[in-house]
Parts: structure tokens; C-alpha cells; sequence
């Protein structure tokens, strides 16, 4: 790939992602699959004014040979200085950037009940961390190409091609066009009217029915809002936190789910994969799953705590979105959600609450935001998906016929 185009993917994420802001601290986390592509975001982030950039480097391998070697309590300590290292990010609001490229089957074999009762250890010590900084800081997740997930892509291709390939793909769903800024302004403001109608809709429930058998209602909160494209931090600084994005997304009530849903595209979680599989929800609580592979994954996703069984997020993402227009499937969870509409179980998004900048963040989980230490989208649009919304003045609006917007 020509080294100036990806000069421009790089600022785009610098610029429009996360809109460094001069002297503020950069945290970019990264795999080992592109360390030139790294050295352009950093560039980039110093050439925005950024005080200091810092690179936290992730491999897989080692992730597995840690779970495999460490006790769980080891696994689940977090030490002192990585406490005050917390401390200092809730201090300085650094933005984040996480550049994924990692191998969708990477994590494959690992031992996921110790991972997971080490996550339980560690979340409730590093959660008082994360609540300070919700809605605080400019984060942004971008992709590059790892050799592993571009066979996993472009299985019948050698590696190289493979690579490139996958490079291309992303660069077209990213919207890397000759003004990648430019276009990205536009395709925020296409996504923040189509909120403004949802939203002015009042509505208070969606149901949702496809020829595979999902037939499922999620109630809304009153309150809610939905949201799409860039966000805007609490001390007025706008962002886009996901490159790719074509959804159009709220946070539904807690507890507010009855029927069936089936996934339409496998669910990389953790490293590893988990395939045709649907969840039967009642009383707003997954209580039945099924996983033709990784059900025992699916399981011990939605017990890591007692909101990961809870939906966090319903997302409208139609089936004429560039990245299903594709025809690719990813096996990545940043493109797959945005090439078909989505659910979220675990936690939810406070900033889809009206006026949230004015309530606290318990105001806003007390409204019916669900809370977790997990957020994990699952694809569920098919091109014989409707989507039908009951308003509060009773009326029933069609939202989304045959996979498409119905407006």
C-alpha cells in the first residue's frame, strides 16, 4: 500500500478519530502486525501538538503463555503502580487509540475460565477508574492488517496478497478517499439526521423479525436518545470512536427484552470465535443460548457478571452500508457491526441519554442503563430484516424493511 495514502488513514485517525488537542497525552495500543504504520500515528499525533505519545504493544502468543503460567490470582492482582497509572490517565485525559489487527482465532485453546475469574478479580479495582473517565477523554478503534487475519479474509491468496487486500478493504470502509476529513464530516452529518428522526419518534419499543426465526422486542428508556457518527466529551471536544461506523445506536432498557434473536455473522470474543448461534431473552436477561461452536464461550460471556446477560445497545446499521456491500466478512467485530444491524449485551452508553451531560452517571444507569464489565456486539441483520417501532403516542412506524431503512 502507497505509503502517502496511508499517511492520510493515519492523520484521519490523529485528526477526525480522536482530534488530538495540543498538549494532551496520546495512548496508541497496537499489535506487533504494522510497527510502520504505528510510527505514521505517532507522527501524526506529534505533528496535532500532542505533548507525548506512548505505543502499549499487544501479541498474542504471550497472552496464552501468561494464562497458561500465571496463578489466577497472579492473573487478577493489579499492582500498585498500575494503580497509579490509572490515577494518572482519570488525571490527564489522554486520547486513545487502539489499532486492532489481531489473529480472529488467535486466543484458540486458551484457558477462558481462568482468564475470565482473573477479569472478575481485577474489574471491580480498576472499574472506579473507568467510570471517571466515561465521557471525559477521546478514544478512537481503527484497524490495520495482521497476516493471520488477512488469511483468515483471503483464505485462497498468499500472505502478501492477502495483506494488501485486507489493507484495501479497510481503507474503503474507513472512507480514505482523496479528503478523508472531508468526507467523514459528511457522513457525520448524514448519520446525526437520520438520529434526529428516529429520535423524534418517541419511541419506546423495537421489534425485530427475520424469515430465520428472530422475533424480538427490546423496550427503549424514555429518556434515551440515539446517537451515531462522532460523540463529544464532556469538556466539548469532538471525536469519532469507531473507524469504520454506519450505525445509528441507543441504549435500551434494562430488563426490557422478550423473544428469540439470531446471530448472522460468527462473534470473535476474546480471540475466539463463536459461530450460528441465537439467544432467547426474558424479562430482559439472556436465559437460553445455542452456538452450533464456542457455546461454552457464549456461556461464560454472558455470566462474567450480572449485567453481561443484559442488552446494552441496539444498533440500526442497513444492508446497503458499504462494508456489507463488500461481500467480505471480517471476522472483526469493528467491521462486521457495521455492515449489519446489532445488539450489545453488557454495558450501555450513558451519553445516549438526553441531557446527560447534566446527570450523574448513576442518574443515568437508575434511567435503565445497563452496566458491565463487558460490551460485546453481535450481528443480526439479514436482508429479510424488519424493524418496527411502537411510539409513545401508540402509533407503529416502520424503521427497517428487507435489511434497509424503511424512511
Amino acid at each position: 500500500m502507497k505509503k502517502t495514502v496511508l499517511r492520510e488513514y493515519a492523520r484521519l485517525i490523529v485528526r477526525s478519530g480522536v482530534n488530538v488537542q495540543k498538549g494532551q497525552e496520546v495512548l496508541i495500543y497496537a499489535d506487533l502486525d504494522q510497527p510502520e504504520f504505528v510510527q505514521l500515528v505517532v507522527e501524526e499525533a506529534y505533528k496535532a501538538k500532542a505533548k507525548k505519545v506512548c505505543v502499549e504493544w499487544n501479541y498474542q502468543p504471550l497472552t496464552k503463555l501468561h494464562t497458561r503460567f500465571r496463578s489466577v490470582t497472579t492473573l487478577g492482582t493489579v499492582e500498585e503502580w498500575e494503580k497509579a497509572r490509572q490515577q494518572h490517565y482519570v488525571d490527564v485525559l489522554p486520547a486513545r487509540i487502539h489499532l486492532i489487527s489481531e489473529d480472529p482465532d488467535g486466543l484458540k485453546g486458551i484457558n477462558m475460565e481462568k482468564l475470565s475469574k482473573a477479569r472478575r478479580m481485577s474489574y471491580p479495582v480498576l472499574k472506579p477508574y473507568k467510570d471517571q473517565l466515561e465521557n471525559r477523554q477521546q478514544w478512537c478503534i481503527a484497524a490495520v492488517p495482521g497476516k493471520a487475519w488477512a488469511k483468515k479474509v483471503f483464505p485462497g491468496e498468499r500472505t502478501s496478497t492477502a495483506v494488501e487486500k485486507l489493507w484495501q478493504a479497510i481503507l474503503d470502509a474507513s472512507r480514505v478517499t482523496e479528503d478523508p476529513l472531508k468526507a467523514w464530516e459528511d457522513h457525520d452529518r448524514d448519520l446525526q439526521q437520520r438520529c434526529d428522526y428516529l429520535n423524534s419518534l418517541n419511541i419506546r419499543s423495537l421489534h425485530y423479525t427475520a424469515e430465520n426465526g428472530t422475533d424480538l422486542t427490546v423496550g427503549m428508556i424514555p429518556e434515551g436518545r440515539f446517537c451515531g457518527g462522532g460523540e463529544t466529551t464532556l469538556g466539548g471536544v469532538f471525536f469519532n470512536p469507531n473507524i469504520p461506523t454506519e450505525e445509528c445506536f441507543i441504549s435500551p432498557m434494562r430488563g426490557k427484552a422478550e423473544g428469540i434473536v439470531y446471530a448472522t455473522k460468527p462473534l470473535s470474543y476474546r480471540g475466539i470465535l463463536i459461530e450460528d448461534f441465537s439467544i432467547r431473552f426474558e424479562g430482559g436477561r439472556a436465559v437460553e443460548v445455542h452456538a452450533a461452536k464456542g457455546e461454552e464461550v457464549l456461556r461464560t460471556m454472558i455470566s462474567m457478571d450480572e449485567g453481561a446477560a443484559y442488552l446494552g445497545e441496539c444498533a440500526l446499521v442497513p444492508q446497503h452500508s458499504p462494508i456489507a456491500e463488500s461481500g467480505l466478512l471480517f471476522y472483526n467485530t469493528l467491521f462486521d457491526e457495521n455492515a449489519a444491524c446489532h445488539l450489545a449485551l453488557g454495558m450501555g452508553f450513558p451519553d445516549s441519554i438526553a441531557d446527560f451531560q447534566n446527570r450523574t452517571l448513576e442518574e443515568c444507569r437508575e434511567l435503565g442503563i445497563n452496566d458491565s464489565m463487558i460490551h460485546e456486539d453481535f450481528m443480526i441483520g439479514c436482508d429479510t430484516m424488519n424493524i418496527d417501532a411502537l411510539c409513545a403516542d401508540g402509533s407503529v412506524k416502520p424503521i427497517f424493511r428487507a435489511g434497509n431503512w424503511a424512511f
